[in-house]
């Protein structure tokens, strides 16, 4: 008896695993790029090209996942000053990843570990699995043209783990130009040969060191070590990228704002990169471009905005703010603007009242999961965690997909 229990549990087992595996393939079958970022060892900078090779693509109109499994160093969330939770997904026992730009979303660890964010995860392999696992199984991500993957340094369960889970993923390899780190750099070129994973390239960070003073050039690392890995080991070296002060203090604070300085010698090499990835993997126009010629190539397309303001800009507390904006665009131009003073604050009284209005999209600080389904069913998609910004300015960005979205701070 006890041994037809014991079967029946691995049987039990069994069936799940086979389950998970069936999502895991559909899922796939959405997502046209998959890249894994890696190193052969830490404090090469290898998250910090994941995260803002996640951004230059999404800024790019392609609809991007960045998906941080560096499960006991997660650095993801830091880099881009994203807070927040993930929130429960459409079906039972399935979540929502964080959306950090309009055509991005992110799932890390650090989102899902509540308020101590500093608390260590001390996790054996298999646990370990399971939990990259989940990330593709039970998060609901858009259709993606790219996942890109940050992985701890070394070739341990988690890499091995995405290239067992993700057979067609390519691998992004990150290193410096000494010699200590491009020895680790050939162990990950050789572990991405013998699990049969393509290598899209090779990234050389901490290149050289631009003086601020003299403008000269210095070699804190050593020189030409990438290009020298890259040739011997007949991969490309997709990009060289130099040590900035500026991008080192953006990165402190969770900005992305240095990737639209040309001025920096790191930003322009890093466009280049992008440029070069892009080419090597796309041929396809990205799935937000497309849709919105699709638009303008049937009819017309008219957004209404809603947004809460007080003194003129975004009004963090949703249900108590004085008076409502309403902007109307039209193909991705304000054509109008109208101000109303809301009916008192009751569950279900806004959605409808705004609907009745109009709205298509609300455009919120914060907002409760009961109202933000109350919207939903009146049709009228809702935007959180905005900047207290004027009404025009927001509708803009979100029209133009560079709305940037921090915490779902809740007045409820």
């Amino acid at each position: 008896m006890a041994k037809s229990d014991h079967s029946c549990g691995f049987n039990g087992q069994q069936d799940e695993r086979q389950v998970q595996d069936l999502e895991i393939k559909e899922r796939l079958k959405h997502i046209k790029n998959k890249i894994l970022v890696m190193s052969g060892k830490g404090g090469v900078g290898k998250s910090s090209v994941a995260a803002y090779l996640s951004v230059a693509l999404a800024k790019k109109g392609y609809k991007v996942g960045l998906m941080d499994v560096d499960l006991h160093g997660p650095s993801i969330p830091r880099l881009l000053g994203l807070k927040g939770m993930v929130a429960p997904g459409t079906h039972a026992r399935k979540a929502r990843p964080i959306t950090y730009l309009p055509t991005m979303e992110v799932i890390s660890i650090e989102t899902l570990m509540g308020e101590d964010k500093d608390v260590a995860t001390i996790w054996r392999g298999p646990l370990k699995i399971g939990v990259i696992r989940q990330f593709i199984s039970d998060i609901e991500w858009s259709h993606l043209d790219y996942l890109i993957i940050d992985s701890p340094p070394g070739t341990g369960d988690e890499p091995l783990t995405v290239a067992q889970t993700i057979p067609d993923a390519r691998a992004l390899i990150v290193t410096t130009p000494q010699e200590i780190s491009l020895a680790d750099v050939r162990k990950s070129i050789n572990f991405c040969r013998q699990v049969h994973m393509s290598i899209l390239g090779l990234v050389e960070n901490m290149s050289g060191f631009l003086c601020p003073h003299c403008g000269k050039m210095i070699e804190l690392f050593k020189t030409q070590g990438g290009i020298l890995t890259a040739k011997t080991q007949h991969v490309r070296l997709l990009a060289s990228l130099p040590l900035e002060s500026e991008v080192v203090q953006q990165g402190d604070m969770g900005s992305v704002e240095f990737l639209t300085n040309d001025k920096l010698a790191f930003t322009r090499a890093f466009k280049n990169m992008v440029e070069e990835i892009v080419g090597l993997t796309s041929t396809e126009t990205p799935v937000f471009i497309k849709k919105q010629q699709d638009r303008k190539e049937s009819t017309m397309e008219k957004i209404v905005f809603a947004i809460p303001i007080s003194g003129g800009k975004l009004c963090s507390h949703f249900g108590h703010c004085d008076q409502f904006a309403l902007i109307e665009t039209i193909d991705g131009e304000i054509k109008g603007k109208s101000l109303h003073t809301p009916p008192p604050h009751e569950p279900g009284v806004l959605p409808k009242w705004l609907h009745e209005k109009g709205a298509h999209v609300v455009i919120a600080g914060g907002m409760g999961a009961r109202a933000q389904d109350l919207f939903s069913q009146n049709g009228i998609k809702v935007v959180t965690g905005a900047p207290a910004d004027s009404p025009e300015a927001l509708a803009q960005q979100y029209l133009s997909n560079s709305l940037i979205t921090g915490e779902n701070v809740c007045d409820h």
